[in-house]
């Protein structure tokens, strides 16, 4: 054999460009991560676990992610990215191996009412565009069929600066598709003027109803009743036409009321800019109730809701207008452009057809594109953003998903799975951030992060493969194939609430009783009517408690401490025992740090570089003035016990010196609910998704309510952290309460006494009660897919 040929037989040297097969993190110190280091496989699914809180999303999102797109951003030019969001470098000593991130978190979609899931994905742009080029009759280009587009008109005189100065007359005009009467929302707003003033009394007499109008403010009540507008000892209802028309709806006008320059405003717009205008989730309770009771939201009576024009309402496509193709459920009007053969729009149609399949293979089918985007759950929402993901043709980037399983019907869990899978054999890589131990399954790789929660975490404890993790001694590990047993014996009811003839949405008159003094679970597959059921037919009184999946809001300066309103009898005790003002011992009011405003830290703006915070050297980052300090309770300044942690807290405040009962009571509700490690004073917005659902059942169940409706308690919940969650609703059932539960999670369908199931399966194929009964029964019939489903979990 000759030289040459030995040579060409050896195996050649690897290429360069092959040594790059891992992402490596080393030294991250995102949040409570304890300066770890750890090597993910690129296209490969790596999958992230560990209990709520244990800094999964800290390593994934805060740190992975954030580097990416903080990257990516730097690419750009300094004028683009001054107007692009800044982020700061994650705090991590070496990251390698990085590649493009493509995040799919489950952050709420945008709650603007012209905010839609059409909008949202493209569809309703492709849609307009279908509809300007063959609908009949032509109205005008893609604007005049889209409901965020006014009709604008107008005319006159414009100079034109070239050469010698001339002025010419010019004429202006854009169709738009907008409903004139409700301004492309859908829906026209009134407000009960009933709930304002008592009509039979006069301005003197205190006629307002508004709360907070006290009859001595400036403000409020005085500026109608001394405005020389109107004549405060007449009754309301003997107003003249003008004077109502001034009380009601006058524009801003300067009057003098002793002396004091103040602007009188008609009460209509300045209730709409006082307390309408405000986000109604960070209203105070009472202002929140006033705003339910006045305002009614009715549909439109001129464009009965489609927010379209009737020009827009009146072009079509084989007898179809985009009014009726946008209220058609997804997997309806996918089959009506499969329908539809012209030439002229083919490569439009191809993307709009794969668009609406990709709903459909996702499990969305059964949503409509003109359905809110803000009505969807955290769940649908994410899977909304997958939408234009799953066709492209993009590999070797990395997609970051945030436990996609939540919201899914075992039955559906399969289909995510499939499409993970799909993604990563493209050769992306996946990340995702998953409790569900039938996603954790198909990794390929697994980090298991902990052991505990909050400064009990920030570990990794095992990483490896989904083998590993089940021979291993780790709190996943060891919850990995946990099986919640279908009870021996349930509870007996107490009473009936009594739904007869359910419409709400996909509900097909549906009578069901739903029994009282037990755990109820409404369960069913994704779009079966669940919600529409439990939140649209039960009625929201005094007596029934609504802790739906809501996003908590709040910035860097809000706290479980302010959230919950522990802060307010802490304050008070502080004040009572140092015999000053409570408001002194809040960082956001007089007792503030001067130098920080009681931010605890300093941002620095450096324009399009990320801006720096640095901690405050006046306060130490504790927020308060110095002089706030000096105040003790118990040998505890402000500073320390916002420190403390739930569980220290709650010893400190329910003995001794320092015995609060009121707070004592808050931190009870929080150590139930599995939150005894969070520190008073965390900000909300370093908690999990787990963390803030737990956060905000503690808070409702202060409520006084015989009835507690829960949406996914479960939601971002570990394992081990559902078992606790189980033990929370059997003591609200055994104290007398009674407890219905919007749920997938089979551990919670086994714990029921009573399930009833929706389906059988989604949008009009569901709405309809396909089983009543235990889950024993259940399991034994196996009459539905989730009898099936349950059935397979409990091991029958």
């Amino acid at each position: 054999m000759s030289k040459r040929t030995r040579t060409d037989a050896q195996s050649p040297a690897p290429h360069g460009a092959d040594s790059h097969d891992l992402i490596r993190v080393h030294g991250a110190r995102v949040n409570n991560l304890k300066d770890i280091s750890v090597e993910i496989p690129k296209r490969r699914l790596t999958v992230f676990t560990g209990v709520s809180g244990s800094g999964k999303s800290s390593l994934v999102f805060g740190t992975i992610a954030a580097e990416s797109q903080r990257l990516i951003n730097e690419t750009y030019s300094a004028f683009v990215q001054g107007f692009m969001p800044t982020t700061a470098r994650p705090e991590v000593d070496v990251l390698h191996g990085l590649t493009t991130a493509i995040i799919v978190d489950q952050q709420r979609m945008g709650a603007d009412p012209r905010s839609t899931v059409g909008t949202a994905t493209d569809a309703n742009a492709m849609l307009r565009i279908l509809f300007s080029r063959l609908g009949t009759p032509h109205i005008g280009p893609p604007g005049a069929y889209a409901f965020n587009v006014p009709s604008v008109r107008a005319s006159g005189a414009i100079t034109v600066e070239r050469g010698a100065k001339k002025t010419v007359k010019a004429t202006f005009q854009r169709t738009g598709g907008m409903c004139v009467r409700c301004e492309g929302r859908g829906a026209v707003s009134d407000i009960d003027l009933t709930q304002l003033y008592d009509d039979s009394k006069s301005l003197a007499e205190g006629a307002f109803t508004i709360p907070g109008w006290k009859s001595d403010s400036f403000w409020t009540v005085r500026v109608y009743a001394e405005s020389g507008l109107l004549d405060p000892h007449k009754p309301i209802a003997k107003f003249t036409k003008k004077e109502m028309q001034d009380f009601l709806y006058r524009e801003p006008t300067k009057v003098k009321v002793e002396g004091v320059n103040l602007t009188y405003e008609g009460l209509i717009p300045k209730i709409q800019k006082s307390m309408l205008s405000k986000d109604r989730e960070a209203m105070q309770p009472h202002i929140r109730e006033f705003v339910d009771r006045a305002v009614t939201f009715t549909t439109c009576p001129e464009c009965d809701g489609t927010r379209l024009s009737a020009e827009a309402r009146s072009s079509k496509i084989k007898k179809i207008s985009i009014a009726d193709a946008c209220a058609l459920q997804i997997s309806d009007l996918a089959a009506w452009v499969h329908g539809l053969d012209e030439p002229s729009v083919a490569p439009l149609l191809a993307t709009l057809r794969q668009t609406l399949d990709s709903f459909t293979e996702i499990g969305l089918g059964y949503l409509s594109l003109d359905r809110p985007s803000g009505t969807l759950s955290g769940g649908e929402a994410q899977r909304v953003k997958m939408v234009r993901h799953l066709g492209s043709p993009l590999t070797d980037v990395t997609y970051v998903f945030d436990e996609p399983t939540t919201g899914l019907h075992p039955h559906d869990i399969q289909r995510m799975n499939d499409l993970l899978l799909r993604l990563r054999d493209k050769g992306n890589t996946v990340l995702v951030v998953e409790h569900k131990p039938e996603t954790i399954a198909i990794a390929d790789h697994v980090v298991d992060l902990g052991p505990g929660a909050g400064a009990g975490g920030g570990t990794v404890c095992f990483e490896g493969t989904v083998e590993g993790l089940r021979a291993g001694t780790t709190v996943t590990g060891r919850h990995f194939d946990d099986r919640a047993a279908v009870k021996a014996a349930v509870r007996e009811r107490t009473g009936t609430l009594e739904i007869r003839g359910a419409r709400t949405h996909n509900l097909k008159g549906v009578d069901v009783d739903v029994p009282l003094g037990v755990l109820t679970v409404v369960t069913g597959v994704a779009g079966s009517g669940k919600s529409s059921l439990v939140h649209g037919s039960i009625p929201r009184g005094a007596a029934v408690v609504h802790v739906d999946q809501g996003a908590i809001r709040g910035s860097r300066r809000s706290n479980p401490a302010t959230y919950t309103g522990l802060l307010d009898p802490i304050r008070k005790a502080f004040a009572k025992a140092n015999g000053v003002k409570p408001a002194l011992f809040s960082a956001n009011s007089e007792g503030a740090c001067p130098a920080c405003n009681g931010a605890g830290v300093i941002y620095t703006d450096l324009a399009m570089m990320a801006g720096v915070a640095s901690v405050c050297e006046d306060c130490e980052g504790k927020r308060f003035d110095a002089s706030v300090l000096d105040y003790h309770l118990g040998g505890r300044d402000i500073s320390e016990v916002l420190a403390m942690s739930v569980t220290e807290a709650r010893e400190f405040f329910g003995d001794g010196e320092a015995r609060t009962p009121a707070a004592h009571a808050v931190l009870v509700r929080l150590a139930d609910v599995g939150l005894g490690y969070l520190s008073l004073g965390q900000p909300l917005t370093t908690l999990s998704g787990g963390e803030r659902q737990r956060l905000k059942l503690a808070t409702h169940m202060a409520e006084k309510g015989g009835v507690y409706v829960l949406d996914e308690p479960t939601a971002g919940l570990h394992l081990a952290d559902v078992e606790q969650l189980l033990g929370l609703l059997d003591r609200l059932v055994d104290s007398g309460k009674s407890v219905i539960v919007v749920e997938h999670h089979q551990a919670v369908m086994a714990h029921a006494d009573w399930i009833i199931d929706l389906g059988p399966g989604a949008g009009h194929d569901g709405g309809r009660i396909v089983f009543e009964g235990t889950p024993a029964d259940l399991v034994a019939a196996r009459s539905t897919l989730t009898g099936e489903h349950l059935a397979a979990y409990v091991g029958t």
